[in-house]
Order: structure tokens, then sequence, then C-alpha cells
């Protein structure tokens, strides 16, 4: 038996989230069923970050069990023949058998994109945020300096969190304007239930002058999702890719 590591890129727009759901196809229930054909065993992934419904990736990690005669290094391309085209592996390899994803130290990078313009651009709207309102980013770029460090950051985090700290540290978080798109992009050790997307909502509310970008110290103080601001749309987060220590 031996544990196979896979990088999974996957469009989130047609899917109810990474994991595995009464009713509503996922990213991890296609995996496993595609898996279990190839290999011939029942098959079951265990996922690095278990994205919401409509969410996308790049990057992410998820681990398997197999006897599965298939190289390891094989095993993406032959997997990737029974997906669909919304789902891809990126790489395969074979990992110690007491690796696990979400159990290893690592540091996560998401982005999430903001098309702030009059009007929607068609071919942007499965993977960018539209935002007509005109946003400062200077000010979102002052605001989300107060977010860098190890912070209680339950005030960012849905209150449907089973979590059992919501300490956690932000490595780096940017915010940078690209034309008429503006792309958040945050490292950190760990992210709570739509904390990165609650982030992004309460930044845009510094970016509409909604709120001073000194309220994020506030904010944080309060420990209560009611300071903070909304959870911004699905369709603009994008999990880049993990990095393990």
């Amino acid at each position: 038996m031996k544990r196979i590591k896979l990088i999974v890129a996957y469009d989130g727009t047609d899917y109810n989230g990474w994991q595995v759901q009464p009713n509503g196809i996922t990213i991890e229930g296609v995996l496993n069923q595609a898996l279990t054909e190839l290999t011939g065993e029942k098959t079951v992934v265990t996922g690095a970050s278990r994205t919401d419904a409509g969410v996308h990736s790049m990057g992410n990690v998820a681990v398997f069990d197999t006897d599965t005669r298939i190289p390891p290094d094989k095993i993406c391309y032959a997997l990737n023949q029974r997906l669909p085209e919304d789902i891809v592996v990126q790489h395969s390899c074979e990992v110690p058998s007491d690796f696990h994803p979400r159990r290893c130290d690592s540091r996560k990078t998401y982005e999430y994109k903001i098309l702030n313009r009059t009007f929607p651009m068609p071919l942007k709207r499965f993977d960018t945020y539209f935002f007509y309102r005109r946003l400062d980013v200077t000010k979102m770029q002052e605001a989300a300096k107060y977010l860098t460090g190890e912070h209680d950051f339950k005030s960012f985090c849905s209150v449907h969190s089973q979590a059992e700290t919501t300490v956690r540290t932000i490595y780096d978080l940017t915010v940078e304007k690209q034309g008429d798109l503006i792309v958040m992009r945050v490292t950190g050790s760990g992210f709570l239930y739509n904390m990165v997307r609650i982030i992004a909502g309460t930044l845009l509310q510094a970016g509409t002058g909604e709120r001073r970008p000194e309220d994020m110290a506030d904010i944080l103080r309060a420990a209560d999702r009611a300071a903070a601001g909304p959870t911004a749309p699905a369709c603009g987060l994008t999990m880049i890719g993990i990095d393990y220590c």
C-alpha cells in the first residue's frame, strides 16, 4: 500500500464545494469515483482545503492510499482521462505513509479577484467578483496591513465554524490593481471557515469609504463576526497553492 499525493486544479462554478455532500456534485466526489474506476479499489481522497461551493483552485492537495501498479507519477495522466474538463490533476507522486495534507505544517495562498469597472466583462464572470462602485485601492492596502501577523480572527470567521481556536497567522496580505482588476493575495498558516471571503468583503468596505483602514484593529479586538464586513461572493476566490514546511 502506498500513499499518493495529487495537486488538483478546478473551476468550482458547477460544484457544491470540495467535500462530499448528500445532495449535489462535489470535487471530492468526482475524484473518488474516477479513482475507484481507475484503480479498481474503493478510493476516498483526503483534501487539504475543503473549499466552498463556487470556489476555484489552482493547487489544492489531496492524498489517497492504493495498491495500484500504475507508477505514481503516471497516475495524473490516467486520472485526467476520466475527469471532466473543469477538474485537472496537475501532478501526482508518492509521499510517506504518514503525510496528511491538513495536519502537516504548511502555508496556504489564496487570491480574491475583483473586477472594478462600470460594466461586467463576460469572460471574467466565473473567476472574479464584479463590483461597479469605484474602489480606493490605497485605502484597501492600508487596511490590509492591520491584518498581517498572528491575531484572533474570530471576527473574520463564519459563525458556523467548528474550529477549536480562531487564532491564525497571516504572513502576507497584498492588494494590487492590475488595470480594472483588483487582486487581493493572502498567505497564511491556515484559514477559518469563510475567513478569506470575509476579509475581502471588509476590505471592499475600506475601498468604498464605508470603513476607515484603522477600523480593522477594532474589528479584530471585537472578536465578533458582526463587527466585520460581508462575506464576499465565492466566485472571486481561488486557492493558489500550498507549501509544506
